[in-house]
């Protein structure tokens, strides 16, 4: 799908999409705690649609009415868990399933294995179990018995939270010590906090310790999920462009790292700008995006772009390139040099990332341009070229077979 993108900028009040974040992790906790759960505000991406996926396959079943998910009892478990391209559920399910043992399989694009489970490698082979991929999947043949894990805490908080999920339902008691320096801790702390809903605790001894304590359960918990500041950061970057953007619906003393794109955007109104972003990468491609159209900037802690949907840095740097701006690409920092914005004489790609077609969304309403690969939008936030239209985006949608 292509969408063709009018220069004019947006004005309005929107609503913030709800959180992918708390959702994965509400989804889970609903899920294990057997029936009479329900989660309302699950917008349904592919991301969501992958995570309700490997519900299933963990025999568990559920109704889905518009935004409210309601888990009804159990079912026959699969061995097959398909991830689709989310990182998250991936990451999430294996010690899930590992926790029941025996042999399962996870499915996903060649993207998606190919970003890879290194954390949980050694761990399996800590534990003798067995795993073997494919292109396109791993399987695991072993279960998942309780220890002493240590993890790295500078690839992806994603393993720490898995292991958090699964730790508690094993039989004995367990500890995750962390080896490196932690980041993206905000998505710890909302890890612990869906589990805190449903009954289950995480005891932090530490800032690098944890402790589990086995045989837990998860109770039944009616829950819904806050609006989400990783995507609203999309609707309100209009506002740094010099419109009036208000995004609703935002809780302010949420646990979202995220939120800190707020200052991050006045900085950038400001004038040059520099962060280090290790603890929100995601907001990578959308700061990349502003300091082109502002006045340039140096951004560190992007060292983990590399390895999500696409090379983040480098697919942004490739697209700014067409609108006129060059952008250095180094080993944990991107350098964006200021410069005008051009008209782009050709199709701007979302390089299969939804962030990426976002943010070349946002900049697009500078200098009209046709972004290629749009449909990319429906892993996280499957409405927004509808919500940018609502804001006054003259959008026009370009399907392959038109």
């Amino acid at each position: 799908m292509k969408v063709k993108i009018e220069k004019g900028l947006p004005s309005g009040e929107i609503k913030a999409p709800p959180s992918k974040s708390y959702a994965h992790r509400l989804l889970i906790c609903s899920a294990l705690s057997g029936k009479d759960s329900s989660v309302t505000g699950i917008a349904q991406s592919e991301d969501m649609l992958a995570t309700l996926d490997c519900i299933s396959s963990l025999g568990v079943d559920y109704s889905v009415n518009n935004q409210s998910v309601q888990f009804i009892g159990k079912k026959e478990a699969g061995t097959v868990f398909n991830c689709r391209e989310s990182g998250s559920t991936l990451r999430f399910f294996i010690p899930i399933a590992l926790a029941r043992g025996g042999v399962c399989e996870f499915r996903g694009t060649e993207r998606l294995i190919s970003r890879g489970i290194s954390i949980y490698e050694e761990i399996c082979k800590k534990q003798g179990i067995s795993l073997s991929y494919t292109d396109t999947s791993i399987t695991f043949d072993g279960a998942l018995k309780p220890d002493t894990f240590e993890v790295r805490g500078d690839i992806s908080s994603q393993f720490i939270s898995g292991l958090f999920f699964a730790l508690p339902l094993l039989d004995g008691d367990s500890t995750v010590k962390i080896t490196t320096e932690l980041e993206s801790k905000p998505y710890i702390d909302i890890t612990i906090d869906a589990l805190s809903r449903f009954g289950v605790r995480i005891e932090q001894i530490s800032d690098r310790e944890f402790f589990i304590r086995g045989k837990q359960k998860y109770i039944s918990a009616d829950v819904s999920v806050e609006g989400d500041f990783s995507n609203s950061a999309f609707l309100e970057a209009f506002g740094v462009l010099g419109t009036d953007i208000s995004v609703i619906g935002l809780y302010y003393s949420s646990l979202q790292g995220d939120k800190i794109y707020k200052e991050f955007f006045k900085q950038i109104k400001n004038g040059y700008f520099e962060a280090d972003i290790s603890s929100c990468p995601d907001l990578g491609p959308i700061l990349i995006a502003l300091c082109a159209a502002r006045d340039g900037g140096y951004i560190t802690g992007t060292r983990r772009l590399k390895i999500k949907e696409s090379d983040r840095a480098e697919a942004m740097a490739s697209e700014l390139a067409k609108l006129g701006i060059r952008v250095d690409v180094l080993e944990n920092a991107v350098k964006i040099h200021k410069g005008e914005l051009q008209a782009p004489v050709e199709e701007l790609s979302s390089h299969n990332d939804h962030r990426i077609a976002m943010s070349l969304a946002v900049l697009a309403t500078l200098t009209g341009a046709t972004i290629n690969g749009a449909e990319a939008v429906s892993k996280s936030y499957p409405s927004f070229f509808e919500d940018i239209s609502s804001l006054g985006v003259k959008c026009e949608v370009i399907n392959e077979n038109n």
